[in-house]
């Protein structure tokens, strides 16, 4: 007799023995967790045996279970191989949830807001174990989930798998795809850096053109008139709730609609206007458990293997510097899956390209079933849908490619080159001078005019001669006078060396004492090769784009702005070109034509300056519509200069 009210496990070992009753305790437990397979069952499904118990007890998971309820008991031998499904399906299901689990893994690492998230980027990635892993692979996964769903969607197109009766699931599937993008677009703004923050202000500055409500569905989504505090909060709850709860609802439609509907069988497999994937024969049944299954969990772990070997040795997730509402970088563009927006808008109006082109093309793919009612699935009756897709195909890559900086957007070759050194348009990696050690940058004034020679001391010597060769007369204007002005004749004019230019303009504009500006260019010194390397690399690129930049040459300035925090201004100096309707102009010796300024002085009470006069048709001077004197005009060549800084601290370490 019990000595509980209920019959206990004490019980069943004082009635069958210790060995029977844990076994049978163990049986049970199995049994319930699998609801209906029992130990045996386990063991001949994992060693692909024939179930010894009828019915099958393999197929009562799927009824009885909650995890396998949304999953057929068998399928048709002729959809399990790789075609027709390619497993894109499964492996769309599969970053799902492998998103899910690293984005959970992030949050509790991260807070929305401008103040703190980049601290939370740079702690996740410097400071959490695995953080940089985590982060790395929630990225990675977010692209190709993208990909394996748009791959999935073409397959279903391809093999005309939205026909009768499947019209709703390729609906949903459409469903699926626009939030998969919007889920991820919703996400790359979190990082809170200026790839991120420009990116998602490309895109949600389509909202504008919207028709009435371009201004309030602005508003909606940055939560301001400048994406700030209530934007990224916005942005966040929709990529940690919103998007996800509308997919997780969507999916579990999709899924119920392949159940009720099955898996449509390749087309050259059904005669042509029947449906036979629900009647599958018993000797075309796969079973789910464990065929399937096994192999299901083959993809998943094989992917998973390839996600972990790509994060560890090839692929990092780009984080560039602090967002900066205040500056726009060079070569921003939306995520590569939107890039076909972006090439769209450069076509034309912003609503008929970013706001209406994109509505219709969705819709049409939203309504494809219900339009394309032809029962035939084969290829050879689907030639117009089947080039429709390659259309497609073809005309989002060429989309893709007009979205790149590259096309159709001019930049100066100078700004290129500076921007490259620093924060290169690619965003897979910082510039190379923010790699250079803190202990090799000597302050000093550095010149790309050490690599004339080989002789790097003297070569640098006769350029700083060079700069100062006539007394308080630029060195190339003295170059570029006019031959009927003698030298002698100028000396009372007042130029500024390219040296001491460039150090004007730090002082007046960079905010930069004085004392700490070098007065002359010295040789980078011994101990400093990455220093050395990034001047070379200054040089390479400013000799690539001489055709551009004539004459030019670099400079890296440091100085030290505070204690353990120095300041690299990277110069070009160059001289101007004669550019006529936007075509660089050519002498009749094929050299490249300088753009000459004429320069008068002006004084204006205690005040002279040196002050640009025009040239007129009839060859004289023109200053506020009254002539000037040609022997009171210096005729120079015009020399422009681009300078940009970046900032290194003690405790920095950027790597390239």
């Amino acid at each position: 007799m019990s000595l509980l009210p209920f019959p206990s496990f004490l019980d069943d070992v004082h009635e069958k023995g210790i060995r029977k009753a844990i076994a049978e305790g163990v049986n049970e437990t199995v049994e319930r967790i699998t609801a209906g397979m029992n130990i045996q069952d386990v063991r001949e499904a994992l060693r692909g045996e024939d179930p010894s118990r009828r019915p099958n007890p393999r197929l009562t998971p799927h009824a009885d279970g909650f995890w396998l309820h949304m999953r057929p008991g068998y399928f048709h031998k002729d959809v399990v191989g790789v075609y027709p499904t390619f497993r894109l399906g499964w492996l769309s299901t599969y970053f799902v949830f492998f998103e899910t689990i690293t984005g959970v893994m992030l949050m509790f690492w991260y807070t929305p807001s401008p103040e703190i998230a980049y601290g939370n980027m740079l702690s996740i990635l410097g400071n959490v174990p695995l953080g940089q892993f985590m982060r790395d692979l929630h990225r990675l996964g977010a692209e190709a989930m993208v990909a394996i769903v748009a791959l999935h969607m073409m397959r279903t197109w391809i093999t005309g798998s939205y026909k009768k009766p499947r019209q709703f699931t390729w609906f949903t599937g459409v469903l699926l795809l626009l939030f998969t993008g919007l889920l991820s677009f919703s996400g790359y703004l979190l990082p809170w850096d200026q790839l991120s923050l420009w990116a998602v202000t490309i895109g949600a500055s389509m909202a504008e053109a919207s028709p009435f409500i371009g201004e309030q569905a602005n508003l909606l989504m940055r939560g301001a008139p400048q994406l700030g505090a209530n934007g990224l909060l916005r942005f966040y709850m929709a990529h940690v709730l919103g998007f996800p709860l509308i997919l997780f609802i969507f999916l579990g439609v999709h899924y119920y609609k392949v159940i009720i509907h099955g898996h449509s069988l390749p087309p050259q497999k059904e005669n042509i206007g029947e449906d036979t994937a629900k009647r599958v024969p018993l000797d075309k049944r796969v079973y789910f458990i464990p065929d399937v299954l096994t192999n299901e969990m083959l993809w998943a772990g094989v992917t998973t293997f390839v996600m972990v070997v790509l994060v560890i040795w090839f692929y990092h997730a780009p984080l560039e510097h602090h967002a900066d509402p205040q500056k726009t970088p060079l070569g921003t563009t939306a995520p590569w899956y939107f890039l076909w927006i972006q090439g769209a808008l450069k076509l034309g109006d912003k609503f008929i390209w970013g706001i209406l082109f994109p509505t219709v093309l969705v819709g049409g793919l939203a309504v494809m079933p219900y339009i394309d009612v032809t029962p035939s699935r084969r290829y050879k009756d689907r030639r117009v849908m089947l080039s429709l897709a390659m259309l497609l195909i073809s005309f989002s890559t060429i989309l893709s490619y007009m979205g790149l900086p590259e096309f159709a957007v001019a930049t100066s070759a100078e700004r290129e080159i500076v921007h490259e050194l620093t924060f290169p348009p690619a965003h897979s990696r910082v510039g190379i001078a923010l790699t250079i050690p803190y202990d090799q940058l000597a302050p000093g004034a550095y010149t790309t005019a050490q690599f004339e020679g080989d002789d790097t001391q003297r070569a640098v010597a006769q350029f700083n001669e060079m700069l100062g060769a006539v007394e308080g007369i630029d060195a190339e204007a003295t170059m570029a006078i006019s031959d009927d002005l003698d030298k002698d004749d100028v000396q009372e004019w007042e130029f500024e060396t390219p040296l001491e230019h460039l150090r004007n303009e730090l002082i007046s504009v960079g905010n930069i004492d004085a004392n700490r500006i070098p007065a002359q260019f010295r040789v980078v010194p011994d101990d400093a090769p990455v220093l050395l390397a990034v001047l070379e690399e200054l040089n390479r690129k400013i000799e690539q784009n001489a055709e551009e930049l004539p004459d030019a040459w670099g400079a890296l300035i440091i100085s030290e702005n505070q204690d353990g925090l120095r300041r690299v201004d990277l110069v070009i100096f160059w001289n101007g070109v004669q550019i006529e309707n936007g075509i660089v102009q050519i002498d009749d010796d094929g050299e490249i034509v300088p753009r000459l300024i004429h320069l008068t002085e002006v004084t204006d009470g205690d005040k002279t300056e040196l002050v640009e006069v025009e040239l007129a048709e009839d060859g004289s001077f023109m200053l506020n519509g009254e002539a000037v004197a040609a022997d009171n005009v210096l005729t120079v060549r015009e020399q422009r200069m681009h300078v940009e800084h970046i900032f290194i601290h003690e405790d920095s370490a950027y790597f390239d």
